[in-house]
């Protein structure tokens, strides 16, 4: 597999992650739905930056790196609080009812940003999807989903396990899949 030892070592640092840069891909993972990965994650680094953002400076950070940019800016700035009211639940040892808990109790978050979180922080333990374009184009690509849409939490599971169930049979870490192929799409591995 192209890229193996650099996606290993990639989810390895995920396992271990301190509080602030776990608060940073909760951010991230705020940021990235409908958005440019890179450029979201150059957004969390800005911000992190700042003591204590206003509204202003995060939107204006936003404004040139993301989509909605002032509805992201409003749930940036609740971060800290939303972050906080999760964080009990990080110990949590079943990891889909943990991604539920996240996704019910995170504004911002659904299923796929609850599961892009809990991969990287090194807790999706390969048993949850990441259902992205990257993802989604790929199962289309092999026949294994004839449309891509995700419409319901239904679908989502339905998609999700077919993911599992390919990643399985090709006997590719589901998290590990999930990196390949966004890495053979976007030219690096990334998160």
């Amino acid at each position: 597999m192209k890229n193996q030892t650099k996606i290993r070592v990639r989810l390895q640092e995920f396992k271990s992650l301190s509080e602030e840069q776990q608060f940073q891909e909760f951010m991230f993972c705020l940021l990235t739905p409908q958005s440019n990965a890179q450029r979201c994650w150059q957004a969390v680094e800005e911000i992190s930056k700042l003591k204590n953002p206003t509204k202003e400076q995060i939107t204006n950070i936003l404004k040139t790196k993301t989509r909605f940019h002032n509805t992201k800016a409003e749930r940036i700035l609740n971060a800290k609080s939303s972050f906080e009211k999760i964080q009990p639940f990080l110990v949590h040892p079943n990891t889909l009812e943990l991604r539920d808990q996240i996704a019910k109790n995170v504004n911002g978050y659904g299923l796929k940003e609850a599961s892009h979180f809990l991969r990287n922080i090194g807790k999706s333990e390969n048993k949850i999807a990441i259902l992205d374009r990257h993802i989604l184009k790929n199962l289309h690509a092999l026949n294994l989903i004839s449309d891509t849409k995700i419409n319901s939490p239904n679908r989502y599971f339905e998609v999700e396990q077919i993911y599992l169930d390919y990643a399985k049979k090709i006997k590719i870490p589901a998290d590990e899949l999930d990196l390949l192929w966004w890495s053979q799409e976007n030219g690096e591995v990334f998160k």
